[in-house]
């Protein structure tokens, strides 16, 4: 298993990308992106996903030469357009025009329109609490739940992420998507011929299936049952309607070569506490939570991640050999040697 500092996987990842025809900006965002989410424990969205870029950057479902720009703007708001391309590089433009329209506002809203997979939502809305705003984010992906009451697939697993800045500690970061659980462990169960529990699918009939093969034949359910597609469906308005974006339905999987360009849409919300509370108080309050959590011996929600990333900085990373492999083999140009030993820097 390889074991590489931060920068060498930033360095494969974005040499990988760039033999697929991403621009510079755009492999660096994407492998600064997918880096940052395998050091924080991530894995999911983290350098596994290059393949997966690299794919659709060659077949032509993304843009490599996308250039994101703000194309519609009114005060505290603006729109950008990701332009076909990776997400990122457009994530990166939308938490900029946030924090700038915060601080001149008091609160801005950024949307990002025909964009596409946008990663660890708590990033983005984390970069906006690195800033000392607090961050709100949504998103859609291609669907995989229903409308509620439905049986087809409508909306996707619609993550949402809020972010907190705090004083003398990292952010208090919550990020989670609204389905009952995540598409890979039902896939693993299928893999596996194992059930699953009652309650996270129905199978092609609409009729709720503890049989994995069947599940992924059919739709996903919410965490809360028709609340939680409730609150899906709202997450789906905010970043499709106020955006202009495809639904989940009208998006290709990102796991298949043949598809459309999926055409998402994501919703960043700054909010300067300065403007409400006043930031002295906002950051007393959020200083009393913790110290609640430390009473009754619990941590709150971003805290292992921050742990972990400030590990890697240090440690680096362990990347599996598949995924290494993959990653190397997605061009001719090979990418940096991985360090023989762990304690180098990022």
């Amino acid at each position: 298993m390889p074991h590489l500092t931060l920068a060498e996987a930033r360095a494969g990842a974005e040499a990988s990308l760039l033999r697929a025809g991403a621009g510079p900006a755009m492999a660096a965002a994407t492998a600064e992106a997918c880096v940052a989410a395998e050091a924080t424990g991530q894995a999911g969205h983290g350098l596994s996903r290059i393949p997966q870029y690299a794919m659709l950057l060659r077949v032509g479902r993304a843009d490599g030469a996308a250039v994101p720009r703000v194309v519609n703007e009114r005060g505290g708001c603006c729109l950008v357009d990701a332009a076909d391309g990776l997400a990122y590089p457009a994530m990166e433009l939308a938490v900029a025009q946030a924090i700038a329209r915060a601080r001149d506002h008091g609160v801005a809203c950024v949307g990002v329109t025909n964009s596409g997979h946008s990663g660890v939502s708590g990033l983005h809305a984390g970069a906006l609490a690195e800033a000392g705003l607090v961050g709100l984010m949504f998103t859609n992906s291609p669907s995989a739940m229903p409308l509620p009451g439905g049986r087809r697939p409508r909306l996707s697993t619609n993550p949402v992420a809020a972010a907190f800045p705090r004083e003398g500690g990292p952010p208090l970061v919550i990020d989670l998507a609204l389905s009952a659980t995540a598409r890979g462990k039902i896939m693993v169960a299928a893999k596996e011929g194992r059930p699953i529990p009652p309650g996270w699918a129905l199978d092609a009939e609409g009729r709720p299936t503890t049989d994995a093969k069947a599940a992924l034949s059919g739709v996903m359910l919410a965490i809360g049952g028709d609340r939680g597609l409730a609150l899906a469906l709202m997450v789906e308005l905010l970043a499709v309607a106020l955006t202009g974006a495809a639904f989940g339905w009208e998006a290709d999987s990102f796991f298949e070569e043949r598809g459309n360009r999926p055409r998402l849409g994501q919703l960043l919300i700054a909010i300067d506490p300065a403007g409400l509370a006043g930031t002295e108080r906002y950051l007393a309050r959020l200083a009393d939570i913790a110290a609640a959590a430390e009473e009754d011996g619990v941590r709150l929600p971003g805290a292992r991640r921050a742990a972990l990333g400030a590990r890697a900085a240090t440690d680096g990373i362990d990347v599996g050999d598949a995924v290494w492999d993959e990653i190397v083999s997605g061009g001719t140009a090979p990418p940096p040697r991985p360090s023989p030993a762990r304690g180098e820097g990022a």
